[in-house]
């Protein structure tokens, strides 16, 4: 099916010279004034328009003209406008580019230019009006900048609406990658405490010596440095939500005192003997098995179960079904967009190795693979090769059903925890979650050859 194009311009003889040059490529809809412009844009809606800025009844100035490009950017902001103008009229086109216009042609227009720029402005048009349409849909599957039509994530979401309302501590489990800060985020913001601040930290990513006073704030003097006093991040989540990422690397003794934050809802500053009452809801998050944690005495149990009065279970991109493309498409959309590519979407082979791929960083990882994909494709498509996705697909284990890329999925997550743990099965059913019963069944089913203790492969009994 052909695309509308939109041909506003007085002159007769020009408009059929248009005509000529470019009905082979286009539905053409022919204007010669503004009110038959906007008529034929209201009806059709086309992506392009060509207007000649000189139009009646001033057909010297180019008032008509910038006029009728408001009013089509006004109906539809994503039309691209190709102004056309007089060689001396420059100006007038550099206007009419403030104003939104797609880029400007002079008189007499080079027919071979015109039709580049034409593609190019269908083909951003097209890209563009796709991201919109899946954004409406990441608003319609999504939540809070969320995005998931899975039943995971929408039992997600239910969840997340009924803890929002409460002010209860919130305990977060998810792999790296999986979007626990977003589901933190996603909290606040539906809470009574949305007005308030968020505040964020990495427990992980800040040293020991320094995440007590991080945390706490100091009083002047309190140590080598201490030259002014200082308000820590919980001080700082008054009236908000203080979100604790990689709970799981707090050091035992910070525990202690958060511990007693949760239960008396005072703090007191590193150096300092005045208990500072303070008001900020914790959200609490870690890719770590913080059970595990507690029987080996690295995270205290009573800290647990004040932590997680609701916990939350953020689902792998594997175990997401469908997600897994709607999510690479809105990021291919976007990232097409961002940079200014031109992107007809993935090939049927790089949609193959996508679901064959195990996603051990999850959301993030497909991020960034598309970005850099989007960046560095040389054809339309994007390829296998373009998101560094080369193995399964050379190697002939490209799912071709969902059930076969479920399967890869689980052959991989299998192997790697055998190779982590040397292929002691006990250790291996604890780390997936599974019954070791169930694990032997898995391998037996996937074919799966484990290391012996020694590191060599030995095929499953």
């Amino acid at each position: 099916m052909q695309s509308h194009l939109l041909i506003v311009d007085d002159d007769d003889e020009i408009r059929s010279q248009l005509k000529w040059a470019l009905g082979g490529a286009y539905a053409l809809l022919l204007a010669g004034d503004r009110a038959r412009a906007l008529e034929q844009f209201r009806t059709c809606r086309p992506m392009v328009v060509l207007l000649d800025l000189g139009l009646p009844p001033n057909p010297d100035s180019p008032e008509e003209g910038l006029r009728v490009l408001a009013d089509l950017l006004s109906v539809e902001k994503l039309t691209k406008v190709i102004i056309v103008t007089g060689q001396g009229e420059k100006h007038n086109a550099l206007r009419a580019v403030g104003a939104g216009a797609y880029d400007f042609l002079s008189k007499p227009v080079d027919l071979d230019e015109l039709k580049v720029i034409l593609r190019r402005a269908f083909h951003l048009a097209r890209i563009e009006r796709e991201y919109r349409d899946l954004q409406r849909r990441l608003n319609e599957d999504g939540f809070e900048d969320m995005l998931g039509a899975s039943p995971s994530m929408q039992q997600l979401f239910t969840t997340i609406r009924k803890v929002a309302a409460t002010d209860a501590p919130v305990l977060i489990l998810g792999e790296s990658g999986t979007g626990k800060e977003k589901a933190a985020l996603a909290i606040h913001r539906r809470s009574q405490r949305k007005d308030g601040p968020f505040v964020p930290i990495n427990c992980s990513a800040i040293p020991e010596t320094l995440l007590e006073s991080e945390l706490f704030g100091h009083e002047k003097g309190a140590f080598t440095g201490a030259h002014t006093q200082r308000k820590g991040r919980i001080q700082s989540a008054i009236g908000g939500t203080l979100f604790l990422d990689e709970i799981g690397e707090l050091p035992l003794a910070i525990q202690v005192k958060l511990l007693r934050y949760l239960q008396e809802h005072r703090i007191e500053r590193v150096g300092g003997r005045v208990p500072i009452e303070v008001d900020a809801r914790v959200i609490a998050a870690t890719n770590a098995d913080l059970e595990r944690a507690i029987r080996e005495s690295k995270f205290r149990e009573d800290l647990f179960y004040r932590l997680a009065v609701v916990v939350l279970h953020l689902p792998p991109l594997r175990h997401r079904g469908g997600d897994l493309l709607l999510m690479g498409r809105v990021f291919l959309n976007k990232f097409a967009v961002e940079f200014g590519r031109d992107s007809a979407g993935f090939s049927p082979q790089a949609l193959a190795a996508m679901q064959g791929h195990s996603w051990p960083g999850n959301v993030r990882e497909l991020e960034n693979r598309i970005k850099r994909a989007v960046i560095m494709a040389d054809g339309p498509r994007i390829t296998p090769e373009d998101l560094e996705l080369t193995t399964a697909v050379s190697s002939g284990q490209s799912p071709r059903t969902l059930q076969q890329a479920r399967e890869t999925a689980e052959r991989e997550v299998i192997q790697e925890a055998l190779r982590r743990n040397g292929g002691k099965m006990t250790a291996v059913a604890t780390e997936l979650d599974i019954s070791r019963p169930t694990l032997y069944e898995l391998i037996e089913k996937l074919a799966i050859e484990r290391p012996d203790r020694k590191g060599e492969s030995t095929p499953a009994e």
